[in-house]
């Protein structure tokens, strides 16, 4: 099968969505030719057949999306047996929604009035709503896929309930464990004791994944609590640096610009956070969870992920994000509780396991083939 993949950025540096396009990707390019429709391309380890489509950085956002989603539909009609987007615009067979429908945030959910009349005229916001509702109408061998439940509701509310949308989440690899060796060498490299209780936090924007929380709870947690964050850019460090709450516990926060290899952390840390304040899924907890982390985590419909999880099982989940008092309660309780520890790394080597992604190229397998035998029927 010809597959196209189209994406405005393909490489596991630029972030969750974009990593799991790329273990995506190479899944089903294990059977599949895949070829890459991208703007940029940082993923040399895929190895997989690359076109770049030209749209100039210097646009506004809205008009870069805009000019992307036409060049790379006119880039791949009739070549391919399947195109498969993660962008905003017609352009795909399978369009896959990873964040909040556009429509979902300006025209359902509560706004203050001001905000949604000035939506009205705003170039920027009527670009995305055109765009999205391109890309979501109802046409012959088409499906708009939401990446959790929480997602496809969103979908329902802001376009009704006329079309359904298949609910397939991201998945994981499954990666070898760990020897003592490599974590202890990996927290020596980040200047940590082996008595220290290591809270990671994997983000490319860690102000929307909760670390304002995170920090307010560290505050209240003992001195070999510490925090380390994973992904933020420099602009990201240069904000940290600026905040008081991250001077008075600067000696306590490490962080680790963007990269492409996150796993060192992974075994290195003793617990995963996730207080986010908005996510359509969470990419990062299933990966911790793979690494066998206690996981600690915003509810839905903060976190879509979290609609996939048994509370108290699976993960421990918060009131709120912005609960600092419980993140501190609920990290000291994994900390002090062996016991919990093991049942809850037990139950999330479980989900994992289920969200391997041999078995979610499985079923976008399952859905491409729907697709083509719905244009010969």
């Amino acid at each position: 099968m010809k597959i196209a993949y189209v994406v405005d950025r393909f490489g596991r540096r630029f972030g969750g969505a974009e990593a799991y396009g790329v273990a995506l990707m190479r899944e089903l390019a294990k059977e599949h030719d895949v070829t890459v429709i991208a703007r940029q391309y940082d993923e040399p380890l895929a190895n997989l057949p690359w076109e770049r489509v030209n749209v100039s950085s210097r646009y506004p956002s809205w008009l870069r999306v805009a000019l992307f989603a036409h060049r790379a539909r006119k880039q791949t009609q009739k070549r391919f047996d399947i195109v498969h987007s993660h962008v905003n615009g017609q352009c795909g067979d399978v369009e896959v929604i990873h964040v909040t429908p556009v429509r979902y945030n300006w025209r359902v959910r509560p706004l203050p009035w001001v905000k949604r009349v000035l939506s009205r005229f705003s170039l920027r916001v009527q670009t995305y709503l055109w765009l999205e509702a391109r890309r979501v109408a109802a046409r012959r061998a088409h499906r708009v896929v939401a990446v959790s439940p929480l997602t496809h509701d969103q979908l329902q509310q802001a376009y009704g309930t006329a079309q359904d949308y298949p609910v397939i989440p991201p998945g994981v690899d499954l990666p070898q464990s760990s020897t003592p060796p490599q974590r202890d060498a990996t927290r020596q490299s980040l200047g940590y004791q082996a008595e220290d209780q290591i809270l990671l936090l994997v983000a490319r924007d860690p102000w929307r994944k909760g670390l304002p929380t995170a920090l307010r709870a560290l505050a209240k947690l003992p001195q070999h609590f510490k925090l380390l964050v994973v992904g933020t850019d420099e602009a990201g460090e240069t904000k940290l640096h600026n905040t008081a709450q991250y001077q008075t516990l600067a000696d306590r926060v490490r962080l680790v610009r963007e990269t492409s290899d996150v796993a060192p952390y992974y075994t290195a840390a003793d617990q995963y956070i996730h207080p986010t304040l908005n996510d359509s899924f969470g990419m990062a907890p299933l990966e911790a969870m793979a690494y066998g982390l206690p996981v600690v985590l915003s509810p839905a419909p903060y976190c879509g992920f979290a609609q996939y999880l048994k509370p108290g099982q699976d993960a421990l989940l918060l009131d709120h994000p912005e609960d600092a008092d419980g993140l501190a309660r609920l990290t000291q309780e994994i900390a002090t509780s062996p016991k919990l520890r093991q049942h809850l790394r037990h139950h999330a080597l479980g989900v994992a396991h289920r969200h391997a992604w041999p078995n979610i190229a499985a079923d976008y397998l399952a859905l491409y083939k729907a697709l083509l035998q719905e244009r010969t029927d």
